[in-house]
């Protein structure tokens, strides 16, 4: 080979080498450009500035009274809250539409979020876990709106509730046997019924050496387990920029990947229900979720049209053999005129008959009238049948927590009938 040749091939090899540690140098900066964003992303919240904004602006003192589970704010000049499940108007005021603004700002800032008019609405968390849904103007005619729903500081027990008339000792003990015993659990009720509080109070009885992922929207659940991973979706920093959402289906679909013992969902709104679901039929047992829904039939007719989004040309009889073999209890909760909120029943699903799934209350709220203070007559009765699920019944017979036969009957038809 020529010199000439030699000298070209060098100067060729010069020319790659550059343009290769050009490249590989530009990688190295955007990596670093990468993780200097991911750091961003994930750097701790400024929970100071709207601590400090809430402990000053004029719901402070709402937000301490352990009495308040909701603050409803409409517009600056009107506030009303949700007291021991009925709502007040309070004398509470801001000095004018700014001021409101600014507090909204603050709680959107310290979740790297923004509230403005590209964005008006926001579903956000304060730092003590509080569930927050502002929407802004142009959307808010009337000024901006915040709802806030309160996180208890104090931890809600099974025992709790019995004290607080919402369910009964018998029913306390059997919850607890389905939480040990792995029972797939869907809390059906309306806004504000108490879902939460009770998946909370039956997920404390879930065996410590279970791994559970747990997904919601806003986290509000407080479990109490070791082992566990929270997750929560996110919205797009651009409005309709859907690229960078990660939505509840998204986390349930990828918390399968997580080897979990057990899936907790907040709350099932959509096509989420599909996967819940099958989850629930591949060896997730002791899954539970909450949905709305006024009674477990309606339960059941609300999973299948949440499951029909996404299974589009799958028969409305196979979605409902899915559900059916799927989920074990419904347990529906329900909030009074008095603002009391009691289990209304705890159901099994025991199958389906021909095109119809059989459902059997196991326990049932039976209610009557109201006393001179207006206060709701009620007692809570046993069907006097125990559970089909097999492992659940015999875990309670040999608990003694329900009984067969004679001993059963004699048991309970003296306190309940």
């Amino acid at each position: 080979m020529s010199d000439n040749h030699m000298d070209n091939l060098a100067n060729a090899v010069n020319s790659l080498s550059k343009i290769v540690g050009e490249f590989v140098k530009s990688n190295q900066i955007d990596e670093e450009d990468k993780t200097s964003s991911i750091a961003k992303y994930y750097k701790e919240s400024d929970h100071s500035t709207v601590n400090e904004k809430l402990q000053k602006s004029p719901i402070a003192e709402l937000l301490a009274d352990d009495g308040v589970s909701d603050i409803l704010i409409n517009g600056p000049f009107e506030v009303y809250v949700d007291s021991r499940g009925k709502l007040y108007k309070t004398e509470v005021k801001f000095k004018d539409h700014i001021e409101l603004l600014e507090l909204a700002d603050a709680i959107a800032n310290s979740l790297n979020r923004r509230i403005d008019r590209r964005r008006p609405v926001m579903d956000a968390r304060l730092p003590d876990g509080s569930r927050v849904n502002i929407i802004a103007p142009p959307m808010a005619v009337d000024g901006l709106s915040m709802s806030i729903r309160k996180f208890g500081r104090s931890r809600i027990t099974l025992d709790k509730l019995v004290e607080y008339d919402s369910m009964n000792t018998q029913m306390c003990e059997f919850l607890k046997a389905c939480a040990t015993c792995g029972v797939n659990i869907i809390i059906s009720g309306g806004t504000g019924s108490g879902k939460t509080t009770l998946l909370n109070a039956i997920s404390e009885h879930i065996p410590a050496t279970e791994r559970i992922v747990s997904v919601e929207d806003s986290i509000e659940l407080k479990l109490q387990q070791p082992h566990v991973v929270r997750l929560e979706t996110k919205i797009p920093e651009v409005a309709g920029d859907r690229t960078r959402e990660v939505n509840i289906r998204d986390l349930v679909v990828n918390s399968l990947r997580m080897r979990p013992d057990r899936i907790v969902i907040g709350e099932v709104r959509s096509s989420e229900a599909y996967d819940m679901i099958q989850a629930m039929n591949t060896g997730h047992d002791g899954s539970m979720a909450t949905l709305h829904a006024n009674n477990p039939r309606e339960a059941i007719s609300r999973m299948e049209g949440m499951i029909s989004q996404v299974a589009h040309n799958t028969p409305l009889l196979a979605i409902r053999r899915q559900i059916v073999s799927a989920v074990n209890f419904i347990i529906q909760v329900n909030r009074f005129e008095d603002g009391s909120r009691k289990v209304n029943s705890i159901a099994e699903i025991m199958g389906i008959e021909g095109d119809t799934p059989t459902i059997h209350d196991i326990f049932l709220l039976k209610t009557q009238g109201v006393d001179p203070e207006g206060r709701l007559i009620s007692k809570h009765v046993w069907s006097g049948s125990p559970p089909k699920h097999e492992k659940l019944a015999a875990y309670i017979r040999s608990k003694g927590i329900l009984k067969t036969g004679d001993d059963l009957n004699k048991k309970f038809s003296d306190k309940f009938f």
